[in-house]
């Protein structure tokens, strides 16, 4: 049984149809990449997941779970981890209480995060404020894995940062997943990266799920006819 299953998955911004045909499946372990161009309904589906936007057709099933009436703060509790996209850290907090302050019982504590962030242990006592942009990345990281998830999303985790420090973001992501049964749904733009790590993708189109598979099924027509600009 899939940890986290789509089928059929439509979704409005009041009147306007931002999601039709969305299929999406993820199991224990598992690596997923979640692509498109911009606008096509990535981060619309990711607030489907996490029940900020609910879906109005379809289904949603995490765990076995219809999800459909569930509230986000319990989808949260019911193991779905979320690292946005713009990080969204609380400024006014030191890195030490930015990942407390939703910290749930498990393996995930400040010494797991700061063996794999060193960085975030340095700066323990400083305000997220203070810190550079790499640095808040693996804040925000670091905070959604002291909820202990079931599931991690990564909302476009590299974006806008140094290449120096979009190459250690993914290469927490490799450990991740080298050293956890965590299963993980990335959202990237790239490609390269995203077939490092990931096991399959999902490629969406005006909010449909137009095409599954592993990347060494991910041909240049397909790229370009989908992904390209």
């Amino acid at each position: 049984m899939s940890l986290l299953k789509l089928s059929h998955v439509s979704a409005f911004y009041g009147p306007s149809q931002a999601l039709f045909d969305v299929h999406l499946s993820i199991d224990e372990g598992q690596v997923i990449a979640l692509m498109g161009r911009n606008g096509m309904g990535k981060s619309t589906t990711v607030k489907v997941i996490c029940r900020m936007l609910k879906h109005r057709g379809g289904q949603v099933l995490f765990d076995g779970h219809d999800m459909a009436r569930v509230p986000s703060f319990k989808a949260a509790k019911a193991g779905i981890g979320l690292v946005p996209e713009g990080r969204r850290c609380f400024s006014n907090l030191t890195v030490w209480e930015n990942l407390v302050a939703a910290a749930r019982p498990g393996e995930w504590d400040f010494n797991a995060v700061a063996k794999l962030f060193p960085r975030l242990k340095e700066r323990r006592d400083q305000s997220a404020a203070s810190l550079s942009g790499g640095e808040q990345q693996m804040l925000a990281i670091g905070r959604a894995l002291m909820t202990n998830p079931r599931l991690l999303i990564l909302d476009e985790a590299t974006e806008g940062l140094a290449p120096v420090v979009r190459q250690e973001i993914w290469a927490a992501i490799r450990r991740l997943k080298q050293e956890t049964g965590m299963a993980i749904l990335v959202i990237d733009k790239s490609i390269r990266e995203l077939a490092s790590v990931a096991d399959h993708a999902v490629i969406l189109e005006k909010g449909v799920s137009v095409w599954t598979g592993g990347f060494d099924a991910l041909t240049p027509d397909i790229t370009d006819q989908y992904l390209g600009v």
